[in-house]
């Protein structure tokens, strides 16, 4: 199941670091592997990042022993984003079917879950960013049309997009996750432009939605200290507290955003201009 541990970087010393390094420090590939649970394990406020494609048979994600707990859930909290096909994902017994773009809060104290996809043929991809938490909410599905859409940028900039909030405390609580998806509108390809920083929360993105030969350019580091990685169709990565965080694509594109830190303030940032960037 736990496939790589991340334990943070220094915004001091990703400057000496090539493209390869830079990787394998920030970029979580092969997240969706056929009937396979695949997580990895951040030391970045201890988020785990990973994702399960139940094709053959039911996968299922309870045992605590990696964590040092009884139970996956026994002091955390998940939210997961079906970004395949119609799959279902089972609580405790009870049964959810997300559609491709809904979303699932798991609270803490939950035993366990299993994951199923509808059709073998279009199997569901099932995202999963998972936080240290201190209170319990009980389980609670968010499909799209019930999530909170925001449009921001301008077209003429090249940046207008549709922001959805999933969990989150105007729509579906949590302890100290939030998780959202957003969309450039057609003929867009920038995202979080301008780009900012929160020093009080850190963040980890999941791209999809995106043709196989196309990439988005993701921008991080120190404003004066930037740096870009291509990103493709369901590569996931990690944006510490430090790093700001942009993007560009070649063609279309979604992507996830999960959040965790001091509050669940989603404006709770600080804004950096594009022209102080280095």
């Amino acid at each position: 199941m736990f496939v790589n541990t991340l334990y943070g970087a220094s915004p001091r010393d990703i400057k000496h670091y090539d493209n390869q390094r830079l990787r394998e420090e920030f970029v979580i590939p092969d997240m969706f592997v056929a009937d396979e649970v695949r997580v990895t394990y951040t030391h970045v406020d201890r988020m785990i990042v990973g994702g399960a494609q139940p094709v053959a048979k039911e996968l299922e994600l309870s045992s605590g022993e990696a964590l040092g707990t009884d139970s996956f859930f026994s002091a955390r909290e998940m939210g997961i984003a079906n970004l395949g096909g119609t799959g279902t994902i089972e609580v405790d017994g009870t049964s959810y079917t997300l559609e491709h773009r809904d979303v699932l809060y798991v609270g803490r104290g939950t035993k366990g879950i299993k994951f199923a996809s509808e059709n073998p043929e279009a199997p569901a991809n099932f995202y999963m960013n998972s936080v240290p938490a201190g209170e319990e909410f009980p389980a609670a599905l968010i499909k799209q049309e019930d999530s909170k859409p925001i449009t921001m940028g301008e077209e003429a900039l090249s940046n207008k997009r549709t922001l959805r909030m999933y969990i989150h405390p105007e729509v579906s609580p949590s302890c100290l996750l939030l998780m959202g998806i957003t969309e450039p509108e057609s003929g867009s390809v920038w995202n979080t432009e301008p780009p900012h920083l929160h020093e009080r929360r850190m963040e980890a993105y999941c791209y999809f939605n995106m043709a196989p030969e196309h990439r988005v350019m993701h921008f991080m580091g120190e404003p004066t200290e930037i740096r870009a990685m291509p990103i493709a169709n369901l590569e996931g990565l990690v944006s510490p507290a430090w790093s700001i965080h942009m993007g560009a694509g070649t063609g279309p594109y979604c992507f996830v955003w999960g959040m965790t830190g001091e509050n669940k303030a989603y404006w709770d940032s600080n804004p950096v201009a594009v022209s102080e960037l280095r």
